[in-house]
């Protein structure tokens, strides 16, 4: 190849890439890698942007479902975060109920995609809780939650983000009814296992997340249940970090409560 032919060349490929005839799928997939960094550094303003940016790809129907997820992810983890700051929880409700609606968008086109399902359940579960002293409404906000529960376990009962989601469910149903902190602990326990058994997807769009969250969950209801095991807190909040370093709610909040709560702790007499 000439001088001039491979300068001609090399002009194209950069005005393709300029112009956007990269692959859609390996340019969203970039941007859920992002969704994903700023969930767990806490960077809501970065999941904003991400949610936003993700807009263009909604006319593109081989990802589309896929799309529609993470930009519910983005919402549903945005909610998540402002939690952890003085956020008034009327727009947190709304970022729930905009993470919902995208799950829903997701359902509409696929609706076998158990992980939309996974979202929605969590999303509907953040605003009953935001009116779970209105007991009649609240009632009724739970019913579409446990028939998604009910058809997501049927469908994928070893998803470990379906098991994840289904630790609050089981945290305030009753002991007598099977729930608790222990089922939580057992439920979760589980779901660390079941990931260990599995590969990561070679689609970056599929959603593999989990084991962190499961750890992360296990340190805190091992330091919140009575008696507390603050060694096993810790041990599982370690563990998280393993995997995601950058943590901000576990490096920086849950493993200084679980020192904190430790150093509290009456000293034992031998």
């Amino acid at each position: 190849m000439n001088k001039t032919v491979l300068t001609a060349t090399l002009i194209l490929n950069c005005l393709a890439t300029s112009f956007g005839t990269e692959d859609p799928r390996v340019r969203a997939a970039e941007i859920v890698t992002r969704i994903q960094r700023a969930d767990y550094e806490g960077d809501r303003t970065t999941l904003k942007k991400c949610y936003d940016e993700l807009a263009p790809f909604l006319e593109n129907k081989e990802i589309l479902t896929k799309v529609r997820y993470w930009r519910g992810f983005a919402r549903w983890r945005d909610g998540i975060n402002a939690g952890n700051e003085s956020v008034d929880p009327g727009e947190m409700e709304n970022l729930f109920l905009s993470g919902a609606d995208e799950f829903k968008a997701a359902l509409a086109v696929d609706p076998n995609f158990v992980d939309a399902k996974v979202g929605l359940i969590s999303c509907l579960g953040h605003v009953v809780y935001f009116h779970r002293t209105e007991k009649e409404r609240a009632q009724e906000m739970v019913k579409p939650i446990f028939a998604l529960v009910a058809e997501a376990k049927a469908a994928a009962p070893d998803n470990p983000r379906l098991i994840w989601v289904c630790g609050p469910i089981l945290f305030y149903t009753p002991v007598e009814k099977g729930g608790g902190i222990d089922k939580v602990i057992e439920n979760n326990e589980h779901g660390v296992t079941i990931c260990s058994q599995l590969k990561a997807p070679a689609d970056k769009l599929e959603p593999s997340w989990g084991k962190p969250e499961l750890l992360m969950s296990l340190a805190y209801e091992y330091m919140t249940k009575n008696p507390p095991d603050f060694d096993k807190a810790e041990k599982n909040a370690r563990a998280a970090l393993e995997i995601v370093p950058y943590w901000h709610y576990v490096r920086d909040l849950l493993l200084p409560q679980i020192a904190q709560a430790k150093a509290k702790q009456p000293s034992q007499s031998p």
